[in-house]
């Protein structure tokens, strides 16, 4: 998952019946990409995770020109806060309350919590009680400045 810290909206994701970095990071990567493509230089932070850190992501990473790898210190439990706590609020709330019949039916009740719930609908302390949707519209309302 791709977690812009700005407006909390999750920009990529991916799904996989495997660990492969090119199912799983590489792919939430591109989801991100296409649908947030970098204009400015901005910087990609994750933990220090073999997903992020094998050669399959780093290489795609660095296609991007724009984006800078930033990882983070062993044993800082606070250096990916918020995105375990994406990751907990999307078990307690999109996946521990349903019982999924298969896979296809757990991806699209994930789409769904992270689509239309999370991105759109879910107020945030963090944002002034705004969604991550509203928080971006407000931010691209602002000038640029560098």
């Amino acid at each position: 998952m791709v977690l812009d810290l700005a407006d909390r909206k999750v920009i990529g994701w991916a799904l996989s019946e495997t660990i492969k970095a090119t199912d799983t990071t590489v792919a939430a990567l591109k989801r991100a990409i296409g649908n947030r493509p970098a204009a400015k230089p901005l910087v990609f932070h994750s933990g220090r995770g073999v997903p992020y850190a094998c050669e399959e992501f780093r290489k795609e990473l660095q296609a991007y020109l724009l984006i800078r790898q930033s990882m983070g210190h062993r044993a800082d439990y606070w250096n990916n806060a918020v995105a375990e706590s994406f990751f907990k609020t999307l078990e307690t709330e999109g996946v521990y309350v349903n019982k999924f019949e298969n896979q296809k039916s757990a991806a699209r009740a994930i789409f769904a919590f992270i689509e239309i719930w999370y991105n759109r609908e879910r107020l945030h302390s963090s944002l002034g009680y705004r969604t991550p949707a509203q928080m971006e519209e407000l931010l691209n309302q602002q000038p640029i400045t560098a």
